[in-house]
């Protein structure tokens, strides 16, 4: 357990900028941050972070929150584990009991399956190191291959022993599960037999963008072809492998800084690229390209250049992935290299400074590569050529800015020799078919939802008719709780006392009995009421801080949205003095508001009392709701009255 006054030294350590700019790129837009969302799918910038308050906020998905908010969200961690991860970035040391075997048992699945793999990897590395049949095969092999020592020790690479089940074993012996052992895919179990599935392979352990190991790749070093050269863990609730880059931990600082990703295809690629002093580059780990991998490159830079293997298999993939990126509004290059080579062979047959200088010299846009490599097979056959024209005409159409398209049109008319009125034209007929495409399939799935039958909702989810008022509330007491605003004459001795904000929305609340059907709400007004006297309470900071992630993303958003001022406190369309000046009118007003919009409610409500006591002829009732009723009436028109509007009875 982590004591509240180490967790208030992590959330202030825990600057908001640092710790988001670890998987977003952030762009100063005012005196705040913009960048992509790592939310959700998002081409044009809503994701907000405020280092003034300490906040995020996304404005197409619609999450919010803190430091701790924002790592629990992205890396599906515990309030505790989040405090971890953050303590661990800013060297705060966290001192806590050990962990007994029961309260290991107790961890959620995700993060057991990730102590599994973390215990996994330390093993595998101390194991390369330490171990004798580590150093002569798997170390030997490594350093074959010219990799060097610093390198093994950044990517954390490892050897799995040669044996049945003696990783297994180990990790038995330390107290971790069988259970989590299977389903990280460590360990494979048939009834009664057991083995390590890595067993004798040189261990590459794959990171995520926070750099926990969540999945390995091992590479055999015996020469039978029935063995598999490489194998991968099997997909898991921490893995997937078409959302994972290999390498994106070691490169993403560099990706940032240089604005742009170097794609190629295996574990041993990365490593010598980094060997050679390129750091920004990450693998897509021998599987096709995902749209998930090159959103996940976009959070980080705009640009990549595919640098594949120059067999026809490797040029390929390249063509391939070059639609997929284009298609995400990503500009993307190619880097060709000579037949035969891959990244890895390639970066290790020179020296740094000459891979720079070849990458400078030779990396090229989509259509140049397209065009020369399909060029020499067209010759003077014109039907050839226009079927080279339709694939790259093809690979245009796909891109979302209208401006790239536009000159990419141009480089494409001059190459090719053709005038850009027709390959516009082209282009119309490729969007058109794929919005036919699109309208067809809708509809089919239209006719689909239509056919099946309508399933009775048992549930209705509680709605809030006075979410409005209430945020602008608490919006209200975050900002100006301590501020004393009110005067007020005690009937008695006459004397005029000043009342905070705080304390008079509290006591407004409380004397006519208002309390919201929203938890958040009601658990916000109660610790606001408790620190109504506490001089040293900060309700932006508490909230937006609060351990219940629910309460802090509510408050985060609150802060983030912009206000919108009420057309009632305003004179003419023109604002004439600040929010702050005018809270001697603007907090009564929005308190009246709330009060007049409640009994509203309850006069509807008892309209329909009177019409069912009606029904049944029962007199006492209806005279007691009617009763109510008028008071009600009353109300509502002094209250009307107050708020400047015109009743009618």
């Amino acid at each position: 357990m982590i004591d509240q006054a180490t967790i208030e030294r992590i959330v202030d350590a825990a600057n908001i900028s640092d710790v988001v700019s670890e998987f977003v790129t952030l762009k100063k837009r005012g005196v705040n941050q913009l960048g992509l969302c790592p939310f959700h799918n998002e081409k044009t910038p809503s994701f907000t972070v405020s280092p003034a308050k300490g906040i995020f906020k996304c404005f197409g998905c619609g999450k919010g929150g803190n430091s701790v908010n924002f790592i629990m969200e992205l890396e599906q961690l515990s309030y505790p584990d989040a405090l971890r991860w953050l303590a661990k970035k800013f060297h705060i040391e966290i001192e806590e009991k050990e962990e007994s075997n029961e309260e290991k048992a107790l961890k959620d699945e995700r993060e057991s399956m990730m102590i599994v793999s973390a215990f996994a990897q330390k093993y595998f590395s101390r194991y390369l190191l330490k171990e004798n049949e580590g150093r002569t095969v798997g170390l030997s092999y490594l350093r074959e291959r010219g990799i060097r020592d610093d390198i093994i020790a950044k990517f954390e690479l490892g050897f799995c022993p040669d044996g049945k089940d003696l990783f297994t074993q180990a990790a038995e012996r330390e107290g971790y599960k069988m259970e989590f052992l299977e389903k990280t895919g460590l360990t494979i179990k048939r009834d009664d037999w057991v083995r390590d599935r890595f067993g004798g392979r040189v261990i590459f352990p794959v990171h995520n963008v926070a750099g926990r190991v969540i999945a390995f790749g091992g590479r055999t070093l015996t020469n039978d072809k029935k063995v598999a050269k490489y194998l991968n863990s099997p997909e898991s609730e921490i893995y997937h492998k078409g959302r994972t880059l290999y390498g994106i931990y070691q490169a993403k600082r560099d990706i940032t800084r240089l604005d742009k990703c170097y794609l190629v295809e295996g574990y041993t690629d990365v490593l010598s690229f980094h060997q050679a002093g390129i750091e920004n580059v990450v693998a897509s780990s021998g599987t096709s390209l995902t749209i998930e991998q090159i959103r996940l490159i976009r959070r980080f830079s705009p640009n990549i250049t595919i640098v594949y293997d120059g067999d026809d298999a490797g040029i390929k993939a390249s063509l391939r992935g070059i639609d997929m990126v284009l298609e995400e509004g990503i500009n993307v290059k190619v880097l060709p290299l000579p037949r035969g080579e891959d990244p890895d062979s390639f970066a290790r047959s020179m020296s740094a400074s000459e891979l720079a200088e070849y990458i400078k010299k030779n990396e090229t846009d989509f259509i140049k590569f397209k065009t020369q490599l399909l060029m020499g097979t067209v010759e003077n056959d014109p039907v050839s050529k226009a079927r080279l024209i339709n694939e790259i005409v093809k690979s245009i159409s796909v891109i979302p800015d209208t401006i790239t398209r536009t000159i990419y049109i141009k480089e494409c008319s001059r190459l090719m020799d053709v005038q850009e009125a027709i390959l516009y034209s082209e282009i119309r007929k490729i969007q058109n078919k794929q919005t036919e495409d699109h309208t067809r399939k809708e509809i089919q799935e239209l006719q689909v939802q239509a056919t099946k039958p309508v399933v009775p909702v048992t549930e209705k989810k509680v709605v809030n008719p006075f979410e409005t008022e209430e945020r602008e509330i608490i919006r209200f007491l975050m900002k100006y709780f301590h501020q004393e605003v009110f005067e007020m004459e005690d009937e008695e001795t006459h004397e005029v006392k000043t009342y905070t904000v705080g304390v008079y929305v509290i006591s407004e609340l409380h004397t006519d009995g208002l309390v919201s059907v929203n938890p958040k709400v009601r658990a916000i007004l109660s610790d606001m009421e408790l620190n109504l006297d506490n001089k040293d309470f900060d309700p932006v900071k508490y909230f937006t801080q609060h351990p219940d992630s629910e309460i802090s993303k509510y408050a985060s958003t609150l802060l983030s949205e912009k206000y919108i001022e009420s057309k009632r406190w305003s004179k003419g369309g023109a604002f004439i003095e600040s929010e702050s000046e005018l809270l001697y009118l603007l907090v009564p007003k929005l308190i009246q508001e709330y009060k007049l919009k409640n009994v509203k409610m309850l006069l509807k409500k008892l309209e329909h009392q009177i019409n069912e006591a009606n029904k049944s002829n029962e007199s006492e009732k209806i005279m007691d709701f009617l009763n109510q009723y008028q008071n009600l009436k009353k109300v509502m028109k002094e209250l009307s009255e107050l708020l400047g509007f015109r009743t009618i009875s």
